[in-house]
């Protein structure tokens, strides 16, 4: 019985040995691999980097509201006016900053770009705009005035009949064209070209295919020597293809670890604070993208250049449909087929990303990462079936 269990300690600390042996060699390979390196490292930060420099203002610019510089030129005496802009620019979040100045100061400021418009008050309120100004603002500043020029009867009447409610008539009418109060509705990034960077890291997480396919190809014994090689060894070949999935997404999780430190610490880009889930997701996503290459890999007898075409054809397309190259495609298709959201891997890797950015919670970011894991799983466990049946008549 001594000698018997001596045996199986033996045996297992061979295996052990062995797995350990196969998974240092084989992430040494993968980062060898110069192709590896530029698609899974230099490429997403070339890519982010052009993503940053083309998108950091945009949403500043045309999204989130800023309070509007103007300059008022008094030709002719209009108190009513005046206390309505003093009382829109002095709130808080305020809608515009009036500068009341002369004609010539405010044409030198609309010129040089300090202000957005100037309004002249004369027996009829006019509005003059740069072309060089943004057309939102400016936008804002005429639906500010014809606000004005609606109720402006009501305020005349209020101070030749009840001047003594003219206080009230003006705070009421403020109330009414300040209409800039900013109410969050999440405490996350809602910067919509955020969705590219989260799909970028979805990127690198799925071409973990890649990898994941070589290490089908370099146990099959028709595609290669090395593969050749292995078959005729004594060695397990449950221990050697385990050692080589996770030397592969070791890699795999390293390169989407710098992916997303180039993102958040040197780009500077706001994916949240959740900083360590942001990570846990890009390694998560990781190992669905390995596990899909081994599965596509372990398919039939097809040559190494058809199963490579393969993978990359699925996996550039799943990374499309999630809004790589189009920010608003994975909205059409939540419209039109909401149910291949839920099983595009990149699609679920950017929203971990987005759930973790804009929710509060995890209930939501779970059913996401839930769904990965089983895909994984999936994977993983059809490309064993599929390996192991595989028997050649001669090597």
């Amino acid at each position: 019985m001594y000698f018997l269990k001596s045996q199986v300690r033996n045996s297992e600390i061979r295996r052990t040995k062995m797995f350990w042996h196969n998974f240092k060699n084989d992430l040494k390979c993968c980062f060898r691999e110069k192709s590896f390196l530029f698609w899974l490292i230099l490429f997403p930060i070339l890519l982010g980097t052009f993503f940053h420099l083309t998108m950091s203002d945009i949403y500043e610019t045309d999204t989130i509201f800023e309070t509007i510089p103007t300059a008022v030129v008094e030709n002719k005496s209009n108190p009513a006016f005046k206390e309505i802009v003093n009382s829109v620019a002095s709130e808080e979040n305020a809608l515009l900053s009036a500068e009341f100045t002369d004609e010539q100061s405010a044409l030198q400021k609309l010129e040089d770009g300090d202000i957005e418009g100037i309004i002249y008050v004369d027996d009829k309120i006019s509005l003059k705009v740069s072309p060089n100004g943004t057309s939102m603002k400016q936008t804002i500043l005429k639906e500010f005035l014809d606000t004005y020029r609606i109720n402006e009867a009501i305020i005349i009447d209020t101070m030749q009949n009840n001047p003594q409610n003219l206080e009230t008539v003006i705070t009421s009418l403020t109330t009414e064209l300040d209409c800039n109060e900013n109410i969050p509705l999440t405490d996350g990034n809602m910067d919509p070209y955020a969705t590219f960077f989260y799909n970028l890291i979805a990127m690198v997480a799925f071409f973990g295919s890649v990898t994941g396919l070589h290490i089908a190809i370099s146990n099959q014994a028709n595609l290669s020597s090395i593969a050749a090689r292995k078959c005729i060894s004594p060695n397990n070949k449950f221990i050697t293809i385990l050692s080589n999935i996770c030397a592969s997404f070791v890699a795999q999780a390293v390169c989407v670890t710098i992916s997303i430190s180039f993102i958040l610490f040197v780009l500077g880009e706001d994916l949240g604070d959740k900083t360590g889930m942001i990570y846990l997701s890009g390694i998560t996503g990781s190992l669905t993208g390995v596990t899909f290459g081994f599965f596509i890999g372990s398919l039939g007898r097809l040559s190494e250049g058809v199963k490579n075409a393969i993978a990359m054809s699925v996996t550039m397309s799943c990374c499309f449909l999630s809004g790589l190259m189009m920010g608003d495609l994975k909205i059409i298709i939540e419209n039109n087929l909401p149910w291949f959201n839920r099983i595009n891997p990149a699609a679920l890797i950017s929203d971990m990303f987005y759930c973790l950015n804009v929710y509060n919670d995890y209930s939501l970011y779970a059913q996401k990462a839930i769904t990965l894991l089983i895909l994984s799983a999936i994977f993983i466990t059809g490309g064993f079936l599929l390996t192991r049946r595989k028997k050649y008549a001669s090597l």
